[in-house]
């Protein structure tokens, strides 16, 4: 993990929606090279983070840098610093690869010599070569899923957001993206990542930071947060640690609570 100066950096962010206070004075940085998990049951604030890390949801309070601007008062700059792989990547369905990435690529203000190189390699990557001409409309979601890794690793971001970025997409696929988060993470990318595969964040967080109804729980290196937790225990990982900090139901009684169904 980088030493220096961090690329993201949350202060004292609220979020509110009329009365309801949707995340409370949440801060956090993400260095450059280190990803960060953001964790939490579904209403914990963490899409409204999101949200607002993209411009997309005003805060109601605090502020957010992503390099040295900050996204309300300069969005322009702060955005082409960043990239969005979401779980499900809206796309225009009648363009096709190749057009779908000259126009993101123009978006970002890359030259049309670079989009076609960078476009040709991420295809080919990806798996997508020989349907590069081809309309979105008749791919599957994992393919389309795949076209939105591609667009967002298009402009070779300094930032990248991840919101259950390998949903839909192969066993194949998922094990080339875990490779190439290393990658990212060597040449200084500073990676936000929101999932609920547990297993996946282990394997990949340098921090995990854990919301419950806004606000922050717990945050830290996993080996940290797990040896804090453990009072005494053998060994929790992180499924028990998140239950703990967020009150979750026991996943095993649960699902036998879900067969033990009413008789006739």
């Amino acid at each position: 993990m980088s030493s220096q100066e961090p690329l993201v950096r949350v202060h004292e962010l609220d979020v509110h929606y009329g009365e309801q206070h949707a995340v409370h004075s949440l801060s956090f940085e993400i260095a450059p090279g280190e990803v960060l998990a953001l964790l939490g049951p579904n209403g914990a604030g963490k899409s409204s983070t999101v949200r607002c890390m993209l411009g997309l949801q005003p805060a109601s309070g605090g502020e957010l840098f992503l390099g040295p601007h900050e996204i309300r008062q300069n969005p322009k700059a702060a955005k082409r610093l960043c990239a969005y792989v979401p779980e499900h990547g809206s796309l225009y369905e009648l363009l096709t690869p190749r057009e779908t990435l000259q126009l993101r690529g123009r978006l970002h203000g890359l030259e049309e010599g670079s989009i076609e190189r960078r476009s040709e390699h991420l295809l080919e990557l990806f798996g997508l070569g020989e349907r590069i001409d081809e309309a979105v409309i008749g791919f599957s979601k994992g393919m389309r899923q795949k076209l939105v890794w591609a667009c967002a690793l298009l402009s070779q971001p300094k930032i990248l957001i991840l919101d259950e970025p390998l949903s839909g997409l192969d066993a194949e696929t998922t094990l080339v993206l875990k490779e190439l988060l290393k990658e990212l993470r060597a040449k200084g990318c500073a990676i936000l990542y929101c999932s609920h595969l547990l297993d996946v964040v282990e394997s990949v967080a340098d921090r995990i930071l854990i919301l419950r109804e806004g606000r922050c729980v717990a945050e830290g290196p996993l080996d940290q947060l797990l040896s804090a937790e453990r009072e005494g225990e053998d060994r929790i990982g992180l499924g028990e640690l998140f239950r703990s900090r967020t009150e979750s139901a026991d996943p095993v009684e649960l699902a036998r609570r879900l067969l033990d169904l009413p008789g006739e």
